[in-house]
């Protein structure tokens, strides 16, 4: 009885005492630690955030305004929500430390011991690389208003390689980092982006771009810049590869400042002798053509499914909408009906999109099924919804507009290039969705092109024709698969129109010189190919195929009995073929029958000097020298 009774006291004692005082948070031993590793990549002079935190007053000066926006966890923004993916980079901070900056601030934000401050970080203004073997400059700078809306502008930068090179990592440097929010890289290899500028090398706007591509090369990289994020190196046999001609489109978000800038960035590449020997390909999943929000609806849902064709692994997650969207949801359902998350996004906001990548690959096996549910609220409810009253939104490219896609990045287990494989159960998926739709019937005329199946690729790219009337690359791809089902007079009328719709696009030239060559009418390709040349100097291809039209047109003109222009032909043709034996020659014997022996004999000796073994010269030769 005594024992109890003295616990009672205890207890009532313990409950009646003041509380231990809590410990003392300082900045310097609690705080600055939490700062520089989650803040100051952001909050330091020359970057995006409005203030610095690399050292106590910038950090005591906004104490309350810390306090507020990491409880809320608005601050530092990290989208993904906990146990639903493990991703690198993560900027979440713990409970833990919420609650010593909570515990900081309510203690009066002191500094605390100078002798407890950790080193503060260093950071540079130069290449976070070293000296990229490349760097890429805009040809015009943006001027940046000083008030007003967001802006979403594209860059459109070539690439000047002379050869194909490997690409082990790409750098992105802003410019202007203060308005410079946030930035995607889509590579170009058919021009299409260049030709969209009114002014070249003036870019152009837009904020979702697709650019036209006439080859099965689909991209597999993310090449992203956000505030604070660290370049990507890509493991051996991971490099893409840069081709002459291509460029890169920088398509960038620009928030203006209170005064006029100027936005002028740089791209570095950092190339690698490592070629690639993994392929990687970005899977979309989306329903955009389902988009069609109501004004007030609060929950309105788009969704989609893919049942992946073999094995992968994900590596990465770019989940992209505007401003509706509230929750984002991308998961995987196994074969075993177990599920997999890999991502989900409570609260989204379009300011802080960016790319996951995932701590370790995310193995996917074959018949697993990909979802997408992604929700829109419509209502006024929705602080983030730019009209006010709300309006009906449709989706589309503009900022006003909706979209909705869940993009992976997935590599196929294996050693083989098996993209083609993931590329046509992903354009059947469209179809299902689409059957009408330019990119789906376009993308599977081109895959049956692949397979030497141009007759079935013919009917797809009709489609994608009908679809896009206007499209030059869907006219020159159909008259490509028409060259290759044999069908060669309709295929010039495809390249002819192609090139009404743009006389700029040089593809289409090239195609319509080679068949014209293939029909014989000297003339005509002799013409278009110089064209191609006129565009593209460096087209190589186009090039021996022009010397060969010469050499090919001065041939029949020399059967003809056309021997004087035959010559001409002959001449033009050895500003292509100058090397080229057989040309020598023949031109030796057309300038013989007109009699200019000299010149024929000096064309002779020319071919024996090239290829001593050459009889026709050497004989030739013989024979005008007796």
């Amino acid at each position: 009885m005594k024992s109890s009774v003295l616990l009672l006291i205890a207890t009532a004692a313990a409950a009646t005492s003041p509380a231990s005082p809590a410990r003392e948070v300082t900045f310097y031993r609690d705080i600055a630690p939490i700062v520089y590793q989650n803040c100051a990549p952001c909050h330091r002079p020359g970057e995006s955030a409005p203030f610095s935190l690399l050292g106590f007053e910038d950090a005591k000066r906004h104490a309350a305004q810390i306090a507020d926006v990491t409880k809320r966890r608005f601050m530092p923004p990290w989208l993904p929500e906990p146990g639903h993916g493990d991703f690198q980079e993560e900027r979440r901070l713990t409970d833990e430390q919420i609650r010593l900056i909570q515990d900081w601030v309510k203690q009066g934000a002191q500094a605390g011991p100078a002798a407890d401050a950790p080193a503060p970080p260093k950071f540079s203004s130069e290449w976070k690389l070293g000296q990229p073997d490349m760097i890429l400059h805009v040809a015009k700078p943006y001027e940046l208003y000083a008030d007003g809306p967001e802006v979403f502008w594209n860059f459109v930068l070539p690439v000047p390689v002379t050869a194909a090179r490997w690409v082990k990592a790409m750098e992105i440097r802003p410019g202007n980092a203060r308005v410079f929010h946030h930035a995607n890289v889509i590579l170009d290899r058919s021009g299409s982006a260049k030709r969209k500028e009114v002014q070249p090398g003036a870019g152009f706007p837009g904020m979702d771009l697709t650019v036209e591509e006439h080859t099965f090369d689909p991209d597999g990289f993310f090449l992203s810049w956000k505030p604070g994020s660290a370049p990507v190196v890509e493991p051996d046999g991971m490099a893409w590869h840069a081709d002459p001609g291509m460029d890169l489109v920088l398509n960038v978000h620009l928030r203006p400042s209170g005064k006029r800038e100027i936005v002028s960035p740089e791209i570095g590449l950092y190339f690698t002798d490592k070629p690639q020997t993994k392929f990687p390909m970005l899977l979309e999943l989306e329903h955009d053509g389902a988009l069609d929000i109501p004004a007030g609806d609060r929950d309105f849902v788009s969704s989609d499914d893919f049942q992946v064709p073999l094995d992968l692994n994900v590596l990465a997650v770019y989940p992209h909408a505007h401003y509706l969207c509230k929750l984002m949801e991308g998961y995987a359902t196994l074969p075993d009906g177990s599920r997999k998350w890999l991502i989900r996004i409570p609260n989204w906001d379009l300011n802080w999109q960016g790319v996951y990548n995932y701590k370790q690959p995310v193995f996917l096996p074959k018949g697993t099924v990909i979802s997408m549910r992604y929700h829109y609220d419509n209502s006024s409810d929705n602080p983030r919804n730019p009209n006010n009253p709300p309006k009906r939104v449709r989706n589309g490219n503009e900022a006003l507009d909706e979209m909705g896609d869940l993009w992976l990045q997935v590599l196929p287990v294996g050693d083989q290039d098996q993209r083609a494989v993931l590329q046509e159960a992903v354009t059947k998926r469209r179809l299902e969705k689409y059957p009408a739709d330019f990119v789906a019937n376009f993308d599977m005329g081109d895959l049956l092109l692949n397979q030497d199946n141009a007759t079935a690729a013919i009917a797809y790219f009709e489609r994608a024709s009908l679809a896009q009337p206007a499209s030059p690359l869907a006219a020159s791809e159909l008259g490509v698969a028409l060259v290759e089902a044999s069908r060669l007079p309709e295929a010039q009328v495809q390249f002819k129109r192609a090139l009404q719709l743009d006389p700029r696009y040089t593809d289409a030239r090239y195609n319509l010189a080679s068949e014209e060559a293939t029909s014989g009418d000297w003339a005509d390709a002799a013409a278009d190919f110089k064209e191609v040349l006129a565009e593209k100097p460096d087209n190589a291809k186009a090039r021996q195929h022009l010397g060969e039209v010469l050499f090919l047109w001065g041939d029949d003109l020399a059967k003809s009995g056309d021997d004087n222009q035959a010559v001409l032909r002959y001449r033009d043709a050895l500003a292509y073929r100058a090397n080229d034996p057989e040309l020598h020659t023949s031109l030796g014997m057309a300038l013989a029958r007109v009699n200019q022996l000299k010149e024929a004999q000096a064309e002779f000796e020319a071919a024996v000097r090239i290829d001593p073994n050459f009889e026709p010269a050497k004989q030739a030769l013989a024979a005008i020298q007796k």
